[in-house]
């Protein structure tokens, strides 16, 4: 394709060469507009090589014609993706992740110009499609809604060979910097042996793709896998142990923080979670009506409130703890298994520090898989993946491993999130995050009544 490209330049604008050259070509191009697109963007990569470079600027035009959009061209600096400066993080305290994160998700979806006729979803897969030409040159076949997010729209892209694809499409173009960051952090964490999927860089070799109508990211599929929650059992402990000791310890020599002891007892605020579950509790009291899983949030929320005083004791008993770079979000549905090993870890944060302690545990005390193996079988699956973690990062102090189960009992009960959501997130709630939200607070009142006991097992198991 690319000499043939090289051997028509000088007659696109001329309408009899043009058929002609579409019929010589038939076999090299797609129909319709995708297979114009196609084109267009072997055309100007022909130009970016130095063929008939004058020709840039009306094949650059028809391409913004058909999608309404600029395209980055060579005789255009300004219109070539931005380098790419490390920028400070702005930081707060995240009661999800117990860590200092800035990446808040985002409320409202970029907005896509509208064509006549075509419906909202019509638009945006379009939109999607036309950059993934453009800025990607890959051609889609299919292109397929799947479910979203915190912050992203996501889809699943077939190319024309049968090859699959995940692309991430971002809804606030104001958080990309802290996307970009999340990204590279990702290929950061592969590029020192982590399994992780891998970002398909554009054409500008850029990690995301921020001048088509939809800002997005491309990433290579991981095949034959399920998550990590609530399928943890039997080796899978051992294997997801080792992982996540593997990633740790890459992220260890991360350069945005190096890793440092920090007060345990700073995991949570108790103080503030007092606030949040007052606060919660009155709005669902001043709800004029309540749903079946409104009143259940509403008796677990005074549960939680009942007992933070043990939480706060539990805090107090805390050493100082592992603060550092870690993924951000660690949880059962963004490590991807296949059969008994870890294919993939996925949804990387920006690179902010937070209690290891905490990522520890809120992966393997996955409130599902707690649950659907009873707590003994699922203290065996624990402690085998501390085992493995010690053996995968041995620098790491003890203290994360034999503090871990005690930091998560704090952190999940002064946590209101997933109670919160049918106040605060009203759109997101449905059965899954019902049947979470149940699940989280069972395994958060079982690791209080039982802490002493499940953590003099994990000792002896450390020894």
């Amino acid at each position: 394709m690319t000499a043939l490209t090289e051997r028509w330049p000088s007659a696109i604008l001329r309408p009899r060469c043009t058929r002609r050259g579409r019929t010589q070509l038939a076999e090299h191009l797609a129909a319709g507009r995708a297979g114009e697109l196609v084109a267009l963007g072997q055309l100007l990569q022909a130009c970016s090589r130095g063929v008939r470079p004058t020709l840039t600027p009306q094949i650059a035009h028809r391409a913004e014609h058909l999608t309404g959009t600029p395209v980055p061209r060579p005789d255009r600096p300004g219109h070539l993706p931005p380098a790419h400066h490390p920028t400070a993080i702005a930081v707060r305290f995240d009661e999800e992740t117990m860590s200092t994160a800035s990446h808040k998700p985002a409320t409202k979806p970029v907005a896509v110009p509208s064509t006549p006729g075509r419906t909202a979803e019509g638009e945006q897969i379009a939109a999607v499609a036309d950059t993934l030409v453009l800025a990607y040159g890959l051609d889609p076949a299919e292109v397929t809604r799947i479910p979203e997010g915190t912050a992203t729209d996501n889809y699943a892209i077939v190319d024309q060979m049968g090859r699959r694809h995940f692309v991430k499409v971002y809804r606030a173009r104001e958080s990309l910097d802290l996307e970009r960051a999340s990204v590279e952090l990702s290929e950061y964490a592969a590029s020192g042996g982590v399994a992780t999927a891998r970002a398909i860089r554009t054409r500008e070799h850029e990690l995301l793709a921020t001048h088509g109508r939809l800002p997005m990211s491309l990433w290579s599929y991981v095949p034959h896998t399920e998550t990590a929650e609530g399928n943890l059992t039997g080796a899978r402990w051992t294997a997801v142990g080792a992982a996540m000791g593997r990633l740790h310890r890459r992220l260890a020599t991360h350069p945005a923080a190096a890793p440092s002891l920090e007060p345990g007892a700073a995991v949570c605020d108790v103080a503030a979670a007092r606030d949040r579950f007052e606060r919660l509790i009155l709005a669902f009291q001043n709800s004029p009506r309540l749903g079946e899983f409104e009143k259940w949030a509403l008796q677990a929320a005074r549960e939680r409130q009942a007992v933070l005083g043990d939480v706060e004791r539990i805090l107090v008993s805390l050493p100082q703890l592992t603060v550092q770079v870690m993924h951000g979000d660690l949880a059962g549905p963004n490590v991807l298994l296949k059969n008994d090993d870890v294919a993939a870890i996925v949804d990387f944060g920006p690179p902010t520090p937070g209690y290891l302690a905490w990522e520890i545990v809120r992966l393997g005390c996955d409130p599902k898989s707690v649950l659907s193996n009873g707590v003994e079988s699922w203290l065996k699956g624990y402690t085998d993946l501390a085992l493995a973690y010690r053996d995968a990062n041995p620098k790491a102090p003890a203290d994360d491993l034999l503090s871990s189960l005690r930091v998560g009992c704090a952190a999940m009960l002064c946590a209101t999130f997933p109670l919160s959501a049918p106040v605060e997130r009203p759109h997101i709630v449905g059965a899954a995050l019902e049947s979470y939200a149940r699940a989280r607070h069972e395994a958060a009142l079982m690791l209080l009544d039982r802490l002493p006991v499940l953590e003099e097992a994990l000792r002896e198991t450390l020894r």
